[in-house]
């Protein structure tokens, strides 16, 4: 198998890899932290290199291209720590609206490929956990209008956000895959957004739905949902690739200048040893986001599978990569000053993010029973 890069592709890497040396630095990106995460400009900016138009078919005025570009893309902003939402708005979104009516994709994709609407995926409830299918937010049809009732928690920019993209519950008990359509609510129709800091230096909050109204995007849409959900776990896992080889670097400089005993770091074979299992692990996060995003056209068993399989490598590799560079750090590792503490934080939100790696160690293992082979 060819795992070289188009000239294509590496031309934007080339592209998003100078924007963040330039206009996303580390100072600038705390700042944003520090002031509550808010990225609308720093997506604004990622418009203007083409960004939000990544995978929308070039009809709706964005630039059609693929899965491996957009990871390439993913793996430049997790090395430079963008926390803008731009696989919540770019990615995911243009996923679950490709089932929706012509009508409603004309309005919606030019304004997404544009950065004129953030539209983001509205899923997470209180008690669901990682089970997508559990819906409690409740879709109901009267004068040929929908009206949406529910919370929902834990939306990426969710106070910056234009729309949200909501899975509702049209028929069926609340643990059921069957029966949940996907919606489209404009953010002034929700009864209340709260947004709120999240630890990373990102932004989040909890949409509040009372009676709202909706436009119908697709009436049973759960197969859809778990695509996109795919697509988000595979743009992670991109991400925290590019972050833990960042990390990776500054760890190697660091322990190649600071001295102890009279020499430096790098000298201690025990040391070297630990930089050599933090780049194995590094290496194999790196594998498996490839097979995750070279996998991602495959029929929806294979697909699940082998996203479960990255997510379980991404798990491990960013705990290990993240924990031990910070010790090899010691105390300046963890201090909010050095950019270092800021790429643990961001590893470790990915290792939560769409499942934690238990979690996905189970659905492995479900989809496992027919083979004993990883890669069968």
């Amino acid at each position: 198998m060819n795992f070289d890069f188009t000239d294509d592709q590496l031309s934007l890497r080339d592209a998003v890899a100078r924007w963040v040396d330039k206009g996303f630095t580390f100072e600038r990106r705390h700042a944003i932290a520090k002031g509550g995460g808010h990225t609308r400009d720093v997506y604004g900016e990622l418009a203007e290199l083409g960004l939000t138009g990544l995978v929308i078919p070039e009809v709706h005025g964005g630039m059609g291209f693929g899965p491996v570009e957009a990871m390439v893309v993913m793996e430049e902003l997790g090395r430079g720590l963008v926390n803008a939402p731009l696989a919540a708005g770019a990615l995911v979104a243009p996923t679950l609206l490709s089932g929706a009516p012509a009508a409603v994709q004309a309005q919606w994709l030019p304004k997404i490929a544009a950065a004129e609407a953030l539209v983001v995926l509205a899923l997470q409830e209180r008690g669901a956990r990682y089970r997508w299918q559990r819906v409690t937010t409740r879709a109901v049809q009267a004068g040929g209008a929908w009206h949406l009732t529910g919370t929902k928690n834990l939306v990426p920019a969710a106070d910056e956000a234009d729309a949200y993209i909501v899975p509702a519950r049209i028929a069926g008990n609340d643990d059921d895959a069957a029966g949940i359509g996907l919606f489209l609510v404009e953010r002034g129709a929700a009864a209340s957004v709260r947004g709120y800091p999240t630890r990373d230096g990102g932004r989040a909050g909890d949409v509040v739905l009372k009676d709202s109204a909706a436009a119908l995007i697709e009436a049973e849409g759960y197969a859809t949902l778990e695509r996109a959900i795919d697509v988000a776990i595979a743009a992670d896992c991109a991400e925290g690739v590019g972050a833990m080889e960042k990390l990776v670097a500054l760890t190697v400089e660091y322990m190649n200048t600071r001295k102890q005993f009279g020499v430096t770091l790098s000298t201690f074979q025990a040391l070297r040893h630990r930089i050599a299992d933090v780049k194995m692990q590094l290496e194999l996060g790196r594998s498996m986001s490839y097979y995750a995003t070279l996998k991602l056209g495959e029929p929806a068993l294979q697909r699940r599978r082998a996203i479960s399989q990255a997510k379980v490598q991404l798990g491990q590799s960013v705990r290990h990569v993240g924990q031990q560079c910070i010790q090899l750090h010691g105390g300046i590792g963890v201090t909010d000053e050095y950019q270092g503490s800021h790429y643990f934080k961001r590893l470790t939100m990915l290792e939560m993010s769409y499942g934690d790696t238990m979690h996905h160690l189970g659905e492995v293992n479900c989809r496992m029973a027919d083979t004993a082979g990883v890669f069968a």
